[in-house]
């Protein structure tokens, strides 16, 4: 027989089970649950990393259409709107900080005794973000109708993490630096 296991799956057996309960033990993350597990606004979480969601709907959604393999991650039903914004407004964030932990020292110990690895080139990130302006004050700023804003276009250096280039534009959705 064939097993054939997605991605999201092998990513999910990073977090053992039963670390990842100890970690909402220990924060008390199942205080405002609702019926809605940590386990379950965890995966949910995780779905939104790798498919670049940027909304609760975009979510519950992509969730919805994987139903029926949800039950094989431990949850038992795609969540609504309204009970993963809750469970993001609610649930203490040092639960997460724990879990990233232990995943960070499973890492450590998985790299100990390796050659320590080093990037051929100089690490660079690009990153930018859009800041919403008053319109009324900042007539210059077009975005959409009702709203100004710029957008702020950020390389930075890894190393010594200080900006190498910075580049402010108009709040076009999707502009690129040149």
């Amino acid at each position: 027989m064939n097993r054939v296991c997605s991605i999201f799956a092998q990513l999910l057996r990073l977090f053992p089970r039963e670390k990842f309960q100890q970690a909402v033990d220990q924060h008390d993350g199942e205080r405002h649950a609702r019926g809605f597990t940590c386990w379950g606004q965890f995966a949910a979480m995780l779905f939104c990393q790798l498919g670049q969601a940027k909304s609760l709907r975009e979510i519950c959604n992509g969730l919805m259409a994987i139903e029926g393999k949800l039950k094989h991650l431990g949850i038992g039903k795609a969540p609504n709107k309204s009970t993963l914004a809750y469970a993001n407004e609610h649930r203490p964030w040092e639960v997460y900080q724990t879990v990233f932990e232990q995943l960070l020292e499973k890492c450590y110990s998985m790299a100990q005794g390796q050659k320590k690895f080093r990037f051929k080139n100089k690490l660079l990130s690009l990153d930018s973000t859009s800041i919403d302006l008053c319109a009324s004050i900042f007539d210059w700023a077009k975005y959409k109708r009702t709203k100004g804003a710029v957008k702020v276009h950020l390389l930075l250096d890894n190393e010594g993490y200080l900006p190498c280039f910075a580049c402010l534009t108009d709040g076009k959705s999707h502009d690129w630096v040149d």
